[in-house]
């Protein structure tokens, strides 16, 4: 069994603010993880280091050097002059022959409920729909990591469940590892594995906490959500100097 992913004693600076000083937390493998904190804290610039798009100043990111990634970000950063087959197909250059790309396309477009409007340009489409196909591209790329930053936020409630039902669909074909930020704990209890939440920085772990309850059982008047819920709105609100 492979070992989780770890990071040990992270110190990152910026402009002599210090976000990180002696982080550490375990990622458990073909999980989702999600990282709730305060705005500043430096979730994303957590996944920033994680996935290799800056470098910390010291400490250890054990198991994360050679991995591979795929991201879905709050806003879809589709290309606009690409159809959405085509912004699907430009992730997969050079992955797989012409046939095998078509096929990927094709079956994972359909997953999201956009086999239909394939040969649409984004502009074309609702920005649920733009995150639905920016989800179906980080899933047709053959990563070993996920990384999501805030990729509901912004959206209705109606979508958001819609989208977040069509990302967990995805998710159970091949349980690849997830790291989510959001700063919705709703989202969290709904979708997570295992949850983090961070201080103010310097960041440190307030709470860490797992899920067990099967994601199809779980809703909001479960007593046993809101139990997790009330240990992560206690460290949630007082790191939040709500």
């Amino acid at each position: 069994m492979k070992p989780n992913l770890t990071i040990t004693n992270l110190k990152k600076v910026y402009n002599k603010q210090v976000i990180f000083q002696n982080l550490s937390m375990s990622i458990p493998l073909n999980q989702i993880t999600c990282i709730l904190g305060p705005s500043g804290c430096g979730k994303t610039t957590l996944l920033n280091l994680i996935s290799g798009v800056e470098k910390e100043d010291s400490g250890k990111l054990d198991e994360f050097h050679g991995q591979t990634f795929s991201y879905v970000f709050q806003d879809s950063r589709l290309l606009p002059w690409k159809s959405i087959r085509e912004n699907l197909e430009f992730v997969l250059k050079n992955k797989y022959s012409s046939s095998k790309r078509k096929e990927l396309i094709n079956n994972y477009l359909d997953m999201v409920g956009l086999g239909d409007f394939k040969h649409y340009y984004p502009e074309r489409l609702s920005g649920g729909m733009k995150q639905r196909a920016a989800i179906a591209r980080a899933f047709v790329y053959p990563s070993d990591i996920l990384v999501m930053d805030e990729p509901f936020k912004g959206l209705d409630i109606k979508t958001k469940k819609h989208i977040m039902k069509k990302f967990l669909e995805l998710w159970y074909e091949d349980k690849r590892t997830v790291i989510f930020v959001t700063h919705d704990i709703e989202e969290c209890l709904m979708i997570a594995d295992k949850i983090l939440v961070l201080s103010h920085p310097p960041s440190e772990v307030n709470y860490e906490g797992y899920i067990d309850i099967p994601r199809n059982e779980r809703n909001m008047d479960d007593i046993r959500i809101k139990e997790i819920e009330n240990s992560i709105n206690q460290v949630f609100f007082e790191s939040t100097d709500i």
